[in-house]
């Protein structure tokens, strides 16, 4: 599975010294306190833009209006699960990682289980791992 990168603007993550540029994320959660904790962590680490989807529908707007380095996916939402969501990030290029309290993705669809996982709760440590984990993915598959 490849992962493609999308335009890159100021904010920086970093690996072995290696810096990476990354501006824009998408956050899909539904649960409000937690979307935000992830923004406040995001900025921390040098994110510079964050938007959050409460839902499917508005995540789906969200990409189809904007471009995005990269998406942080909630997997369960209410009675439904982002895994279809996922499926339209591949198709279009856009690195993800899926953020859940499962400690892994063994339950996940097949098709889905190499996609990072952060573990809920989270920490500014562990966001930063994440991070440098997508950028390298977006990295690794530009030409």
């Amino acid at each position: 599975m490849e992962f493609l990168n999308g335009p890159y603007g100021l904010a920086h993550a970093f690996r072995d010294d290696v810096e990476m540029t990354l501006q824009r994320v998408l956050i899909l959660e539904d649960n409000l306190i937690i979307a935000m904790e992830a923004e406040e962590i995001l900025r921390l680490v040098g994110i510079g833009q964050v938007e959050i989807a409460s839902n499917l529908e508005q995540a789906v707007n969200a990409i189809h209006s904007d471009s995005y380095d990269f998406a942080m996916l909630d997997v369960n939402l209410g009675e439904t699960t982002s895994f279809g969501f996922a499926r339209l990030l591949l198709e279009r290029g856009i690195v993800f990682g899926f953020v859940s309290g499962y400690s892994d993705t063994l339950d996940f669809p097949p098709d889905l289980r190499h996609v990072p996982l952060l573990n809920k709760p989270f920490d500014e440590e562990a966001m930063r791992l994440f991070v440098q984990m997508l950028s390298t993915a977006g990295r690794s598959s530009t030409p």
